[in-house]
């Protein structure tokens, strides 16, 4: 357990410094460039998603159960996966309607996945990392909400409702690959268990 709470607090600290402590990311720059700094972030970022797969892995045996969750929030995990799917592949492209409302699609997919994994995963392991992720996603949204107030980000305008369309469509291939068969290849377990 001990090396997946490093690896969540190399990933999500990381991830954290652009909003709670920009001083630190403008000092790198200014000494060695932007490209140090996305060096810097981009190695951690992969340290720290190694670390927590494979402490989270490694969990595994010996998590215990925190909760035993009723089987019906499975259906209700899925279906919030897909709107999930669907809001990350809108945060990369042009605004449409999806983006232009949600404002920050990738954050909000991040928090759905991590509600919709507690839903359905009660061991220690799994609400660690899923909670952490949730607070997460939260702070990351407050942080962002101050950021647009003070003038220090904007949000792209709406360009097209296509865009929308090609979320949808690209978002529902995703789940359906994810559901499938990727979700079992990567993480070792059938998100779906049929029969």
């Amino acid at each position: 357990m001990a090396i997946l709470i490093l690896g969540i607090v190399i990933f999500l600290g990381i991830h954290l410094v652009k909003s709670f402590a920009p001083d630190v990311r403008a000092a790198v720059i200014a000494r060695g460039g932007k490209g140090l700094w996305m060096a810097i972030h981009g190695g951690s970022a992969l340290i720290g998603l190694c670390l927590i797969a494979y402490g989270f892995d490694a969990s595994r045996a010996t998590s215990g159960l925190l909760y035993n969750p009723p089987k019906f929030l499975t259906h209700t995990a899925l279906t919030l996966l897909l709107i999930a799917t669907i809001c990350l592949v809108a945060a990369y492209l042009p605004a449409g309607k999806i983006r232009t409302a949600t404002k920050h699609p990738a954050v909000l997919a991040i928090k759905i996945w991590a509600l919709s994994h507690l839903l359905c995963n009660g061991e220690t392991n799994s609400v660690l990392l899923f909670g952490t992720f949730l607070a997460w996603g939260v702070i990351l949204r407050i942080s962002m909400k101050r950021r647009f107030r003070a003038g220090e980000i904007t949000y792209p305008p709406f360009v097209s409702y296509r865009y929308d369309l090609i979320a949808i469509v690209l978002g529902l291939v995703i789940y359906g690959l994810i559901v499938w068969k990727l979700h079992e290849l990567v993480i070792g377990v059938a998100p779906v268990v049929m029969g």
